[in-house]
Parts: structure tokens; C-alpha cells; sequence
């Protein structure tokens, strides 16, 4: 049968206009409910990231669309008694020929909200950003042979629905499963999230594929006919059982939202030297390196200036490169990672940056002691007043006393006397401010690093959290 009488008989060209009408309204409309359209185009954009956010709705309406249009495609081969007119040709290439329209339907329940996306955001796709796709049309060639041989098991009018219905419903509600976890991670929907300057590594792209592939092929081989049919059987079989129990294996170790990914593949772009200032080139505030440059030199040499023992890094590098922080190499003397993209974006063309003075400013004062990632509302916060001063006369040396103050006083908010806490921290503050002599602001800054230290209790006790004495001058 020639293609166009072949599409023309097709129930993927008749049914078009419902799946092609729910590509378009998810992609307009559920695709852009979380970020607008201008929101979308100024970054930062990453190949990869777009691809698997455009596909993030349709794997489980390719999947279910394909194998209710090759069940019905399936139970018209078997009505019209296609293997006995033509007993001598291969079932697999007559069957190939009749599914080859569901297939298309499939692939373009895929395609289209990649290419519109990809087009939308004006970034070309790379072998790696596209992975997830080349998995889901793999697997819908799966889903494609199980619903021909459904077809012929089971009348089309009821297989056909019926098994559309069920596929988008167990595919569509694996993303809500926790125990177990294994299926979220090969049934065909990827759960794993992308960042910016990430993609999926192999196994997550290739095990849902092994299990769908596994199982079609052990569904085609229970269809087979001919004098091999049954150790065809048994071989399809245990492949299948063997793959799924490995795969689930794997992928019952991994999180939650978090299969394997390759990590800081974003490019970056540098200027300068000590320190070298990169930032990601795709991350959408690249042109404004310079500004975030000359900001990162001034903050420095003003603690310098100030008395403040700083080590100038070799290398300032933008944290956006590596976007998620369980990725992301840590910072060390000669090479710090800071929020040079998402901080430059949130000043206005021409204004100063004071959120990379503050970055800045938490990478170059170290007290000789540790201190509690957060504070608890449960512990003794004695120590909180004189470290939080020394810090906040150095925010002022750099003008990032601003946001400073926001990020301590949403802390300050726990405790029943926070706001008394927020008052005498600015007090002590202003008191090193005041001191006549660089040199005695300088020893103040210092001794108040050595009180904070002194006065930090070594293991956490009960009762509620207050400010007492030892926070004032001795």
C-alpha cells in the first residue's frame, strides 16, 4: 500500500486534531503558567534544560496516544485478514508498514513542543540536549509494537481506549510515587530534573528505554510465529525480567527527582586577573562581566583598605555554571564560586551591584572559630551579637549593609526578642564606625571576631532563645 492511501486510512490522521490540540494547549498554555513568555527568553538558557522542560507534559500523551492508535491499527490487520492474504511476507515489515503513522503521531507529540521550544528560545539543539527525545520516540516504536499485538488479542473498540486511557494514567502518576522509587525512573516519564550547564547522563535516558525495548520485545516474541517461536519466547522473557530487575536496582538509589546528570558543561566567559572574573556566556547578564569585575576588586581592596586580612582569589567563578549546589565544586582560597549571573540580574542597567559586594563580602571574613549554618530558635544565641556586628561593619566598609541586614533580621525574626537583637547590633556596629583611628576600628573588628568566638557555647542547650549578657561589652 502506498503511504499517502496507507495515511489516509490511518486512524493517527483522523484522530490529529485531538492530539495535536492538546500539544498545542499544553505547550501555550500549561508549558508558560509558570514562566511567561518574557520570562522564558532572558535566561539564563541552557539547550539541554529547554528540552527536557518542553517534554515535561508529553511523554506519557505520546506513549498513550501511540499504542491506542497501533492497537486500533493492530485489530484492523487482524479484521481484514492481512496474514492470510499474504502469508509469505514477513509479519514484522507488514506490521511496520500499517503502524508507521501511529509511530508518526507519536514522534510528533514529541517533536513539535521541542522545535516550538528550541525556536521560542532561539537556541540550537546538541547531541546531549536532545537525549530525552531520542528516548521517548525509542520508546514509543515500544508502545508501538505492544499495541499491535493488543490489537490482535483484544476487539480495537475496547483495547483501543481502553489502553490509551491506562498508559497515560500509569505513566502520568509515576511522578507521584516514593515507595517504591524505582518506577518513577523507568517508566518512560523523567522525573530527573536539569539545571543550567547540566544533562542526563546514560543510565537515566537509557533505562527506561532497555525496559520498554525489553518488554516489546518480549511481547513480540510471544506473537511470533515459525518453528523458533518458543525458545524466542523464553529468551524475550528473561530478558525483559532481567532487565526490569536490574534496572530498578539502579534506579531505586537514586533521589527522588535526581537520576544522574553530568554536570558544568555551560561555557563561561572571563576577564581580568587577580582575580579572574568568569561568568556563564549563556546565562543571560554575561554583558555586565565588567561592572561585576570592577565590583568584586572594589570590595576587596576596600576590606583591605579596612584592615580586614583577605586573601584576593586567583579565579571568582559564577556559581550559575554549576547551578546546583550538591554539583558545584567548593570554594576555596584561590577560587570562589559566587552568584555573579543571578545577582547581576537583579540591578537595574547602569546601577551597582550590591548583591556581589555582599557575596563577596560572606567569602572574605572568616572568624578563627565555626559557626552554625542557621540558627535555631532552641539555641543559646549569645555569641550572635558580636558576630554580627564585626560582620556588619565590614557589609558597611563595602556598602552591602543593605542586604545584610535583610538576610539577619529574617532570622532575627524567630526569636521573641529579635528585634531588640537587630537594635543592638547596629548600635555596637556604628560604635566600631566611630572609632577615630583606622588602626583602633581595625583592633574593635578584631576583638569583636574573638568575643563571638570565645562566647559561643560548645554544644547546643534547651530553652528559648535570647540574648543575655554576655553579648555586651566587657
Amino acid at each position: 500500500m502506498k503511504f499517502r492511501a496507507l495515511l489516509r486510512s490511518s486512524a493517527a490522521l483522523w484522530t490529529a486534531p485531538v492530539w495535536v490540540g492538546i500539544v498545542a494547549f499544553y505547550f501555550f498554555y500549561a508549558l508558560h503558567l509558570q514562566d511567561p513568555y518574557e520570562e522564558v527568553i532572558t535566561g539564563p538558557l541552557w539547550a539541554a534544560q529547554q528540552v527536557a522542560f518542553a517534554l515535561e507534559y508529553f511523554y506519557a500523551f505520546a506513549y498513550a496516544i501511540t499504542l491506542g492508535l497501533a492497537t486500533w491499527e493492530g485489530g484492523r490487520l487482524k479484521r481484514d485478514g492481512v496474514w492470510e492474504l499474504a502469508p509469505s511476507r514477513a509479519r514484522w515489515r507488514v506490521a511496520g508498514q500499517a503502524l508507521a503513522p501511529a509511530v508518526g503521531a507519536g514522534w510528533a507529540i514529541l517533536l513539535l513542543p521541542v522545535g516550538m521550544r528550541l525556536v521560542e528560545t532561539r537556541l540550537l539543539p546538541t547531541p546531549t540536549a536532545v537525549l530525552p527525545l531520542l528516548m521517548g520516540v525509542g520508546i514509543v516504536c515500544a508502545y508501538a509494537v505492544v499495541g499491535c499485538v493488543l490489537g490482535h488479542l483484544a476487539p480495537r473498540v475496547i483495547a483501543a481506549p481502553f489502553g490509551a486511557v491506562a498508559a497515560f494514567y500509569v505513566i502520568s502518576k509515576t511522578s507521584a510515587y516514593s515507595d517504591p522509587l524505582w518506577p518513577r525512573h523507568v517508566s518512560g516519564q523523567l522525573s530527573t530534573s536539569i539545571a543550567f550547564g547540566e544533562y542526563y547522563s546514560a543510565p537515566t535516558v537509557l533505562l527506561p528505554f532497555l525496559v520498554a525495548a525489553t518488554v516489546a520485545a518480549a511481547v513480540a516474541a510471544w506473537w511470533s510465529r515459525g518453528s523458533r517461536r518458543i525458545p524466542l519466547r523464553f529468551l524475550g522473557t528473561t530478558a525483559a525480567l532481567t532487565t526490569l530487575v536490574l534496572s530498578a536496582q539502579t534506579a531505586s538509589g537514586w533521589g527522588v527527582v535526581d537520576g544522574p546528570v553530568s554536570a558544568g558543561h555551560a561555557t563561561a566567559r572571563c576577564v581580568g586577573a587577580a582575580p579572574k572574573v568568569c561568568m556563564a556566556e549563556a546565562g543571560g547578564a554575561v554583558e555586565r562581566l565588567d561592572d561585576v569585575r570592577s565590583e568584586v576588586v572594589g570590595s576587596l581592596e576596600k576590606l583591605r583598605a579596612a584592615g580586614v586580612d583577605v586573601t584576593v582569589p586567583s579565579t571568582v567563578t559564577d556559581g550559575l555554571l554549576y547551578e546546583r549546589t550538591r554539583t558545584r565544586p567548593r570554594s576555596t582560597a584561590s577560587t570562589w564560586w559566587l552568584p555573579l549571573t543571578a545577582q547581576a540580574e537583579t540591578a537595574g542597567p547602569g546601577g551597582r551591584i550590591a548583591g556581589i559586594r555582599y557575596a563577596v563580602l560572606l567569602s572574605s571574613v572568616t572568624f578563627p572559630c565555626s559557626f552554625p549554618a542557621t540558627i535555631t530558635s532552641d539555641a543559646p544565641t549569645a555569641w550572635i551579637i558580636n558576630r554580627d556586628a564585626a560582620m556588619l561593619w565590614a557589609a558597611y566598609t563595602v556598602d552591602a549593609q543593605d542586604p545584610y541586614l535583610r538576610w539577619r533580621s529574617g532570622e532575627y525574626a524567630q526569636f521573641a526578642n529579635g528585634p531588640e537583637v537587630l537594635a543592638k547590633v547596629k548600635e555596637r556596629a556604628e560604635k566600631g564606625r566611630a572609632l577615630p583611628t583606622a588602626a583602633q576600628r581595625t583592633a574593635w573588628f578584631e576583638q569583636e571576631k574573638a568575643k563571638a568566638c570565645r562566647d559561643m557555647p560548645k554544644r547546643p542547650s534547651g530553652g528559648p532563645a535570647a540574648i543575655g549578657p554576655q553579648g555586651e561589652d566587657s
